[in-house]
C-alpha cells in the first residue's frame, strides 16, 4: 500500500463514520462491511477512537443548550438535575455490559460480517414498521423525559453492542415504542451519545495504548477530523429530515445494504 493509499483509507472511513453515527443505519456495521467487501481496513481501536471526532460534532452543535444545562444544573434548576439523571440511566446498561464484554464483541462479532448484515436487515424492517406504527405520542420534550422511559432506552441501546443493529437506531425504536415523538427520540440520542461515546473513547485509548504507534496515530488524527466535519452536518439538519419524512428511508437503506451484503456472502462467498 503506497502512501495516499494509506492515508486515502482512514480519510474515507472517517467519512463514513461521520455520516452514519447519529442515524439509525450502524456506523460501525458499515465500517466494519467496508473493510471486508472493499478492503477498507483499520483495527478495531481505531474505529472506536474516531467516534471522539462525532462526539466533537455534537457539542459544536449543542454547545448553547449544554451551556443552558449546565448552569441551571448549578443553579439548582430541577428540569436540569431530571435530565441528567435520565442521562446517566440511559447510558449505565450499555457501559456496564460493553466493559464486560469488550473482547469478546471486538475479537469474535466484529469479525462476523453475516451477524452484521443480518442486524442491518432485521434493523431495518424493524426500524421501518415503528416508523409506521400509529402510537400515541406522550413524550415531546426530551428534558421531561421520565426515568422509567430512559431505562428503557439504555436497555435498547445495549443490543447496539452487536455491529449492524445501530445505537442511535436502537434506542429510537425503544424511545418511540415508549410514547416518544420521532424528533424527541433523535435528539435524545444525541445527548447519550456523549457519555456514551467519550466513556469508550478513553476506556479503549487505555486498553489499546501500547498498540498506537505514529503510523496508527495519523491514521486515527485523519479518521477522527473527516468525523468531525461530516458528522456535524449530519447532527445540523438529521432532526429536520426526521421531523418531515420519518426513519423509513434509513430503514430502506439498511434493508438495501444488509440484503446485498447477504446476496454477497451466501451466494458468491465474499
Amino acid at each position: 500500500m503506497n502512501a495516499d493509499q494509506g492515508l486515502f483509507v482512514p480519510l474515507v472511513l472517517g467519512i463514513i463514520e461521520g455520516l452514519t453515527e447519529f442515524l439509525p443505519v450502524s456506523s460501525t456495521g458499515h465500517l466494519l462491511l467496508a473493510g471486508h467487501f472493499f478492503g477498507l481496513t483499520q483495527p478495531a481501536t481505531f474505529i472506536v477512537l474516531i467516534q471522539l471526532g462525532a462526539i466533537l460534532a455534537v457539542l459544536t452543535i449543542y454547545f448553547a443548550k449544554l451551556g443552558v444545562l449546565i448552569r441551571d444544573a448549578l443553579t439548582g434548576k430541577a428540569y436540569a438535575w431530571h435530565f441528567a439523571l435520565a442521562v446517566v440511566i440511559a447510558c449505565l446498561p450499555a457501559v456496564i455490559i460493553g466493559v464486560l464484554f469488550r473482547e469478546y464483541i471486538q475479537q469474535v462479532i466484529y469479525e462476523s460480517p453475516l451477524v452484521i448484515c443480518i442486524s442491518l436487515l432485521i434493523g431495518g424492517v424493524v426500524l421501518l414498521i415503528v416508523d409506521r406504527m400509529p402510537k400515541p405520542v406522550r413524550y415531546d420534550d426530551i428534558y421531561t423525559f421520565p426515568w422509567h422511559l430512559a431505562l428503557v432506552v439504555g436497555l435498547f441501546q445495549v443490543l447496539s453492542l452487536i455491529p449492524g443493529v445501530s445505537r442511535s437506531g436502537s434506542t429510537v425504536v425503544g424511545a418511540m415504542l415508549f410514547g416518544a415523538s420521532k424528533r424527541s427520540a433523535a435528539e435524545f440520542t444525541f445527548f447519550i451519545a456523549l457519555p456514551i461515546m467519550a466513556g469508550a473513547f478513553g476506556y479503549d485509548l487505555y486498553k489499546s495504548r501500547e498498540l498506537i504507534d505514529m503510523s496508527l496515530g495519523l491514521n486515527i488524527a485523519i479518521g477522527f477530523a473527516a468525523s468531525f466535519v461530516v458528522g456535524a452536518l449530519v447532527v445540523k439538519y438529521l432532526l429536520d429530515f426526521v421531523s418531515r419524512h420519518g426513519f423509513a428511508p434509513f430503514a430502506w437503506w439498511r434493508i438495501a445494504v444488509g440484503g446485498a451484503g447477504l446476496i454477497a456472502i451466501l451466494a458468491f462467498g465474499l
